[in-house]
């Protein structure tokens, strides 16, 4: 479980739902400046400290990219574990109402996890997670313009246990976007 966890949350980062006209419009100006901050090239290394592979080492490069004219975000490339690669991709969307919906890998119907909701506050995102009885959270977090971190927790008896580490620096010399509280 916890390595088809790891095929489909490892690209993770990104989300949110606010009320009233005025929150809403500061909200998005948040969240569109959190997603342009993660576009470009990421490259970093990752363990799985938690379950059957737990201590297993890992190296991730994704590209991020914005929709046009959308809040969200698109992640494509792949991790490398010894001599195997898997490719990752996540796309992510603010929905509405309904606040962010989007898929890692193919989804929940497919050997991936859906995203049911999120939130994007001041430097990080928290985005929900979900495939059958499986719950969980991803959070990145900018710890600054080229830094990244990236945590991946599962809910094991109504307490989420972070099951993945991430910590991934921007390739391309320089950000896309800043963020400021």
């Amino acid at each position: 479980m916890v390595r088809s966890l790891l095929s489909a949350v490892i690209p993770l980062v990104v989300g949110a739902a606010t009320i009233g006209s005025v929150q809403d419009a500061d909200a998005s100006e948040r969240e569109r400046r959190f997603f342009s901050a993660v576009e470009g090239r990421w490259s970093g290394p990752g363990e799985i400290v938690a379950g059957k592979y737990k201590g297993t080492k890992f190296i991730c490069n994704f590209t991020g990219t914005t929709p046009d004219g959308k809040i969200g975000m698109s992640l494509d490339g792949g991790c490398r574990v010894g001599l195997f690669t898997q490719k990752m991709s996540a796309a992510i969307e603010k929905s509405g109402r309904k606040g962010y919906r989007g898929t890692f890998m193919d989804g929940a119907a497919g050997k991936g996890l859906d995203v049911i909701g999120g939130s994007v506050a001041s430097n990080r995102v928290v985005f929900k997670l979900a495939r059958a009885s499986l719950d969980g959270a991803m959070q990145a977090r900018m710890a600054d313009d080229d830094t990244m971190n990236v945590t991946v927790s599962v809910k094991v008896e109504n307490q989420l246990v972070p099951v993945i580490g991430m910590s991934l620096k921007r390739l391309d010399g320089g950000s896309v976007g800043a963020i400021n509280n």
